[in-house]
């Protein structure tokens, strides 16, 4: 019985090693369209591949998923975070948690993971080939064959589609043409362009808390924000982009955003701050002391942009730049004018329509001997190793189901 897996990813590996350790008697291939495989993980985490995050409850680690966070929540009951450390330390992989939950290998390098997937899916049988692309799926009685691009012909038992995701929706055509809806492909997880912005100049400097409000809309996020050439990045930015990537998309990444770079201080809270300040302290020179934990750089720059220059005394500022002070630091405006991916990771929203998936089996309901898995489903979560968590337990469930239907009339 043959099994091949579509692309060499990190679910498309999962997949292929689980499905050969669990049945032996099955011959599994993996067809891989570039040179090398796995080459996401190897860029993912700045190089250090994020694996997963901390282990918590199936319910509440599924709620970090924009889309698709009830449909996980089932298969991280079979193969949750918890089941992935275990898999990878059992199998030489050391890893460690980050103060934010992030879960890196000790060794700070992905290339630990790739040679860990490698030498496992080589282990136990797994045949890897790379610059071999599919272009068509024909299912043809109880077999399925793959029209390569050479025109050349393969035929399986069973199918994994394990692609990714893709940016345009004609990249989906070859699985559409079988019935199986697709949800139109948008960016998720990508920072904001603000070409007007005066802070750009101060690229490096963050905050550890601020708050993100969009504009005429309920989204908004809490976190650490990065000021960057472009505009913003960080923990904060990423999850806004994920929770709102379709909405942006339909506002062609056009829209107002207002920081509150305090995190929790209201306008009248920050107004009175200072107002008592200048009342305490009326020779102080404001700009030259940072209120807030404020970075003081970036509180120069925003007294500036209220008109309290350097040389400026409290005593002698008045209240109206008091006033626009506070607002600055408590409800800041920026025009975003456009995106950019987050480092050299593309993460998408959109994809197969999981209501034609089962998901304990990841097999398709409307082609038997089909499945799926990783981000070519409609599935995708904040930054933290979410992405990855959910590869590894589609991968993992097709693997541990793919060879029982072999056996299935």
């Amino acid at each position: 019985m043959r099994i091949i897996v579509i692309g060499g990813g990190a679910s498309g590996f999962m997949a292929a090693i689980t499905a050969a350790e669990t049945f032996p008697a099955c011959r599994v291939t993996i067809l891989e369209k570039s040179r090398n495989v796995l080459s996401k993980v190897r860029i993912s985490g700045g190089g250090r591949c994020n694996v997963t995050h901390k282990p918590a409850d199936p319910g509440v680690f599924s709620k970090n998923y924009p889309r698709g966070a009830k449909f996980v929540k089932t298969l991280f009951d079979a193969f949750g975070p918890a089941d992935t450390v275990e898999w990878f330390t059992s199998r030489g992989v050391a890893l460690k948690t980050e103060p934010d939950g992030r879960i890196f290998p000790v060794s700070d390098t992905s290339d630990t993971v790739i040679r860990c997937l490698v030498e496992n899916a080589r282990r136990a049988g797994v045949d890897i080939r790379t610059s071999v692309a599919v272009d068509q799926i024909r299912p043809e009685g109880d077999h399925i064959n793959l029209i390569l691009q050479d025109g050349s012909v393969l035929t399986a038992d069973r199918v994994l589609v394990a692609t990714g995701g893709t940016p345009k929706i004609s990249g989906f055509d070859w699985i559409s043409e079988h019935q199986h809806p697709i949800l139109p492909p948008v960016p998720s997880l990508f920072t904001f362009n603000t070409p007007d912005n005066y802070l750009r100049a101060l690229s490096g400097i963050s905050v550890p808390k601020a708050v993100i409000k969009i504009q005429n809309s309920s989204l908004k996020a809490e976190g650490p924000l990065l000021i960057t050439h472009w505009g913003f990045s960080g923990p904060v930015v990423l999850r806004l982009s994920a929770w709102g990537a379709r909405e942006f998309a339909e506002k062609d990444y056009l829209f107002q955003i207002r920081i509150n770079w305090t995190g929790d201080v209201n306008f009248d809270a920050a107004r009175n701050h200072l107002i008592a300040l200048k009342n305490s302290s009326p020779k102080q020179q404001l700009s030259a002391h940072a209120q807030f934990g404020i970075p003081a750089r970036l509180w120069r720059a925003m007294a500036e942009n209220a008109g309290i220059t350097a040389q400026l005394k409290l005593a002698d500022t008045p209240h109206k730049a008091i006033n626009k002070m506070a607002m600055l630091v408590t409800d800041h405006p920026f025009d975003v004018a456009g995106k950019t991916t987050f480092k050299e990771e593309f993460v998408t929203c959109g994809g197969v329509s999981l209501d034609s998936v089962d998901p304990k089996t990841m097999e398709s309901r409307l082609l038997k001997g089909l499945y799926f898995a990783g981000e070519v489903l409609d599935v995708d979560g904040i930054t933290g190793g979410f992405n990855f968590q959910h590869a590894w337990s589609t991968g993992y469930a097709v693997g541990r189901h793919i060879g029982l239907s072999l056996a299935t009339p």
